[in-house]
């Protein structure tokens, strides 16, 4: 069964870290698996895992515990990322797992550029395979993991204010300033924003949300619009920019397991964080327009580059193709299934 296939990956991914390397890249594993599982692709997850943990860390040890008492201390630590997964695997042993992701969530959101995003796009891939019907422990552990990656690698939003202005996500995007100097680090690149001149007024231009399904239809719209933007400017930075998207969708996702007083505070800081992103990466100008693919006319579109997306078997590439083929089915604009195609030439196949 695919839920077998899930939990078995699930739980050889959770001795591993939850970033590896030198330069401390991702592990993509647990988000990738969720999705080929979750688009009929389980056949295929065994043979994508055996490539893809050879590369992988082991999960760092404990140090010290963290309790209800010290969590606060221990924010923002990436060395303590071991004690911050004993501690959320302890927790959603006692406590259901909606009430400890609603207390965690308020708790995390303030540092959502965690991981340049991974910490949330985790746990919303988790919570995903939650309400879709995912039971045991193996997904709950999954859940205690990427809230340990989020905990421990928060990470504030440069500072903006809150939306109050006009624009749909669209001109949102459109409208947005760029960083003088498009090179370096994360942290270099977002600490240009404070300084950077339109940063505040371009990003509090987005037009607020008032009810819950303003916040569901503007998260949408968000995610359609990086999506497309980047079928147009993905090759400034074609894996960061992946996450313009992805991030936003990972919230989109976790929205029904979390009470409605949380959900415009997220938008606002999902909004500010894939906006912060784009301005730091995405080039000043698109692509020419005859470099850019067109949609695959297969009938089944979306189908189509999803089965690109696994036999490419990056793990960007799958999950960027999740999220766009996600929005040619709520929208059917063929350039969302354009723009997978435009990750999958732009990102280098793992070798």
């Amino acid at each position: 069964m695919a839920s077998d296939v899930l939990n078995e990956a699930y739980a050889r991914f959770h001795r591993t870290g939850p970033e590896w390397g030198e330069n401390q890249l991702t592990n993509h594993g647990p988000m990738a698996v969720e999705v080929l599982v979750r688009r009929g692709h389980a056949d295929r997850v065994d043979r994508w895992m055996t490539g893809y943990l050879d590369r992988l860390d082991d999960l760092p040890g404990r140090t010290a515990d963290i309790d209800d008492a010290t969590w606060a201390e221990a924010l923002g630590d990436g060395r303590r990322v071991g004690d911050w997964t004993a501690y959320f695997t302890r927790l959603l042993a006692e406590q259901p797992w909606r009430d400890v992701l609603a207390t965690w969530w308020a708790r995390l959101l303030p540092g959502v550029l965690a991981g340049t995003t991974h910490g949330v796009i985790r746990v919303g891939h988790a919570t995903r395979a939650l309400l879709a019907g995912a039971e045991g422990p193996a997904p709950l552990g999954e859940l205690a993991h990427g809230l340990a990656f989020w905990a421990a690698r928060s990470q504030p939003v440069p500072a903006a204010g809150r939306p109050s202005g006009t624009l749909d996500p669209h001109a949102a995007l459109d409208a947005l300033p760029r960083i003088p100097d498009q090179s370096g680090y994360v942290a270099d690149r977002l600490g240009q924003l404070p300084r950077l001149p339109g940063w505040d007024t371009t990003v509090t231009a987005l037009r607020p949300a008032a009810t819950p399904d303003d916040v569901r239809a503007r998260l949408a719209d968000l995610v359609t619009a990086a999506t497309l933007r980047y079928l147009t400017h993905g090759h400034g930075a074609p894996v960061l920019l992946v996450h313009t998207a992805t991030a936003p969708n990972a919230v989109l996702h976790a929205l029904p397991a979390l009470p409605h007083q949380l959900w415009e505070p997220s938008l606002t800081a999902i909004w500010t964080t894939t906006a912060a992103i784009f301005s730091a990466y995405a080039p000043a100008r698109p692509a020419p327009a005859e470099t850019l693919p067109g949609a695959p006319t297969d009938s089944d579109g979306a189908a189509d580059v999803v089965e690109r997306a696994v036999a490419h078997a990056d793990e960007h590439v799958i999950k960027f193709t999740d999220t766009a083929a996600e929005v040619y089915t709520r929208t059917g604009d063929p350039r969302a299934l354009a723009a997978c195609l435009r990750a999958g030439a732009l990102i280098e196949p793992p070798r």
